[in-house]
């Protein structure tokens, strides 16, 4: 199992690092990336600037049983850039890690701090026989 702190800060980091790009854009690029655990945390910061930007309540990715991720966000609904199939199944397996949730549904507070901001955000997962996934609440 790979160490959740390390990851957390991997995610603060990378939301440091991206606070003056365009989230949307950068996220809609993910897709085409190299499917790996920096993929997946780049498109987890992104999200959480995307949210904090445009004033999202929440950002959803599910992943169906075929394996094809979907990604939606609550503000007025859309459809947000999915990071790919891979890419998806590696952001819910790095968040569950970060918030230790090991059960089928859970939730947990995620504090990140990042350019003197702190933010609190509420991570929600659910997993079912054929879709899981992983709600990101903003405040």
């Amino acid at each position: 199992m790979k160490d959740a702190a390390n990851l957390h800060l991997k995610v603060q980091e990378l939301c440091d690092c991206f606070a003056t790009t365009d989230p949307l854009k950068e996220m809609s690029e993910v897709s085409r990336s190299p499917e790996d655990d920096d993929s997946a945390l780049k498109w987890v910061a992104l999200a959480v600037l995307h949210g904090i930007n445009s004033n999202a309540e929440e950002i959803t990715l599910s992943k169906n049983k075929a394996g094809e991720v979907e990604v939606t966000a609550k503000y007025r609904t859309t459809q947000l850039p999915s990071p790919g199939a891979e890419v998806g199944a590696k952001v819910l397996e790095q968040l569950r890690e970060i918030t230790h949730i090991d059960k089928d549904k859970g939730k947990m507070m995620l504090a990140l701090g990042f350019r003197n901001n702190d933010l609190d955000l509420k991570i929600t997962t659910k997993r079912k026989k054929d879709k899981e996934s992983v709600r990101i609440y903003f405040p």
